[in-house]
């Protein structure tokens, strides 16, 4: 599966196309397209998911840099220069398999917080101090861009880690919005197509250099409970989170996690989360503050 990402390298902005799996092999090398002034949101926006005149606009008379990819720092997909213009949030308790009788029509949606909440592997989970008990939430996560109209633009799909207090929201259901203030985990590449309808992996935590915990999980459109155009339709109806320019980072909520096992996160904590039908892996380390 072909995804776009952005980079940066030396101080200039770059994008690359290629499957995940090609750029975090041991001593892999991109090829990257110069940016410049080019807006990559609205480039994707106009390309309407055609993934060759995409890759057409922004390939076609722009001389290709070779780099290793150890030298790169890749960026969360689509992520504008002004943080405050990124809004995460997100919907919980969507999946089939937390389908019980209080089940709501339209699932509980939460902010989770702005651009520099979003951190791509290998970078570090910031929790609040007080937090009563941590879980990684495995998740799809829908990007829009919100076009000059104020219409949110589906743009594609990433994947990402929802650190989530859950203990606190345990504690007191009415307490959801603090539990979701945790950073979040977000893969760097941008998926051009439709939602994924089934997305497997596999979950490892540990502490120090042990396993501490292992578990599968199940996502994906077939998994959600909701249909995917009604909650989205919802959500966007505030004219509030339709802002020009604003990005979204919508992320779709969980399978079970770790702490349905009885497992909870600790200080230092490193979670691993493999996307094995899309060959993506997220690292992160989690610090409490």
């Amino acid at each position: 599966m072909t995804a776009l990402y952005e980079a940066s390298h030396e101080g200039e902005r770059y994008v690359g196309f290629g499957a995940p799996e090609d750029a975090t092999a041991q001593d892999a090398v991109l090829t990257l397209y110069p940016l410049g002034d080019t807006d990559l949101r609205a480039q994707v926006l106009a390309a309407r998911g055609d993934v060759a005149a995409l890759t057409a606009a922004l390939a076609t008379g722009r001389e290709p840099r070779t780099v290793p990819a150890a030298e790169v720092r890749l960026l969360p997909p689509l992520l504008p220069d002004s943080l405050g213009d990124a809004l995460v949030s997100g919907f919980m308790q969507t999946h089939n398999v937390k389908v019980d009788a209080s089940t709501q029509s339209q699932p509980n949606w939460f902010f989770k917080g702005l651009g520099d909440s979003l951190k791509i592997s290998g970078g570090r989970l910031r929790a609040p101090a007080g937090a009563v008990a941590l879980t990684e939430e495995a998740e799809v996560v829908l990007v829009y861009v919100t076009d000059e109209d104020g219409t949110p633009q589906y743009a594609g799909y990433t994947f990402g880690n929802d650190l989530t207090d859950i203990g606190r929201f345990k504690r007191h259901a009415g307490h959801l919005s603090y539990a979701k203030l945790c950073d979040a985990g977000v893969a760097p590449w941008l998926f051009l197509g439709t939602p994924p309808s089934q997305v497997t992996g596999q979950v490892v935590i540990e502490r120090g250099s042990a396993e501490v915990w292992r578990g599968s999980f199940t996502t994906g459109t077939k998994a959600l409970h909701y249909g995917l155009r009604d909650i989205m339709s919802e959500l966007f109806s505030y004219e509030g989170l339709r802002h020009p320019g604003r990005v979204h980072y919508v992320y779709l909520g969980a399978d079970r996690s770790s702490f349905h096992s009885g497992f909870t996160i600790a200080d230092q904590d490193r979670i691993e989360i493999d996307f094995a039908t899309h060959g993506v892996t997220l690292t992160h380390t989690v610090d409490w503050h």
